[in-house]
């Protein structure tokens, strides 16, 4: 196995990371820096450490990612396949984030995997890609949006008679923890969707076994990047979500980081199935601002926003197939 398409394709994994965390950073402190609740710097600092923690927390969705989606391609060849695939997840994200659309990195990334394994030649576990990816894809922003929607008709029936100055400075108070759950959330998910990757190159390169532990130094690089990439920021995303869908207030910030949070947290525990930070913290501030009033939501925005998750995955999918292609020509024939 040539060491050096090991360590450039460890590199390129954890500089889809870094983009990961900018791209992604407006998940967690969106609806916290909208409602003043913390100002843009403290938010990003916070939503580092706390993605930092996360990434700690388990092993699932790494496993989910190294072993589930498509079979561990196998020398020189299946190491251009996982390095397209990150390729292609890269492209996406750097697009998505100069129009400012809260695409999911995760799903680039499953994209980047399933086209760049159908170019090389290697297995697609589709029973895994559509029970993994493909039906929490759709179901989460769906739950997201009605738990959202229930935590916020809660919140407003069990303050129905709280002084409306005195509730929206308890709730900026509140949504400090919140916001800090939807960050150690974002590092529980997204840390380990790299991890399964860094893990699928060390098995390819017969440094470790398939089912060995996730090294420590893995884990420790995945999660730093992903902070520094979180602190970076990505501001143009934060506009998006955090104002352009519809205007929050504290309370409404709190409900819909709580809903983002507990679904992030179920989802990794219990089903262990790398879902989009992106769509559960988007539909949960849809699901929220609905409790207004229906045309609260500025849904010609939520519109756009669907439709670049519809066209994440094969989009994704293209670019990593071209570039296997292309790597195919230059290194592999």
């Amino acid at each position: 196995m040539d060491t050096f398409a090991l360590i450039v394709t460890i590199g390129v994994a954890l500089g889809f990371t870094y983009t990961n965390g900018f791209h992604d950073s407006a998940n967690a402190i969106a609806t916290s820096v909208s409602t003043r609740a913390l100002t843009p710097r403290a938010a990003l600092a916070m939503a580092a450490v706390m993605n930092l923690a996360g990434a700690f927390l388990g092993s699932g969705v790494a496993h989910t990612v190294s072993q589930g989606l498509i079979e561990t391609p196998q020398g020189n060849r299946g190491m251009w396949i996982l390095f397209s695939a990150l390729v292609g997840a890269i492209v996406w994200n750097l697009i998505t984030w100069y129009f400012g659309l809260p695409s999911s990195s995760s799903h680039a990334l499953f994209g980047g995997m399933v086209g760049a394994a159908l170019a090389g030649g290697t297995e697609v576990l589709w029973g895994g890609v559509i029970d993994k990816v493909v039906i929490p894809m759709f179901l989460s922003p769906v739950v997201g949006l009605i738990v959202g929607y229930l935590v916020m008709v809660a919140i407003l029936w069990m303050f129905r008679r709280a002084n409306p100055h005195k509730a929206k400075r308890g709730f900026r108070i509140a949504q400090t923890v919140s916001a800090a759950g939807m960050a150690l959330g974002h590092g529980l998910q997204d840390a380990q969707k790299t991890m399964g990757i860094v893990v699928m190159a060390l098995v390819i390169a017969d440094v470790q076994g398939a089912d060995d532990p996730i090294p420590v130094w893995v884990k420790i690089a995945c999660a730093v990047m992903l902070s520094l990439g979180t602190y970076a920021g990505g501001w143009r995303i934060m506009r998006t979500l955090g104002r352009k869908i519809i205007e929050l207030d504290p309370p409404q910030g709190f409900a819909a980081e709580t809903t983002g949070a507990s679904i992030m947290f179920a989802t990794a525990f219990l089903f262990k199935a790398p879902i989009s930070t992106t769509h559960v913290i988007t539909s949960a501030i849809m699901g929220v601002g609905a409790t207004k009033r229906v045309n609260a939501v500025r849904w010609g925005v939520a519109k756009n926003i669907i439709l670049g998750w519809f066209i994440t995955m094969p989009a994704a999918a293209l670019v990593a197939a071209v570039c296997f292609w292309l790597a195919d020509l230059a290194f592999v024939s």
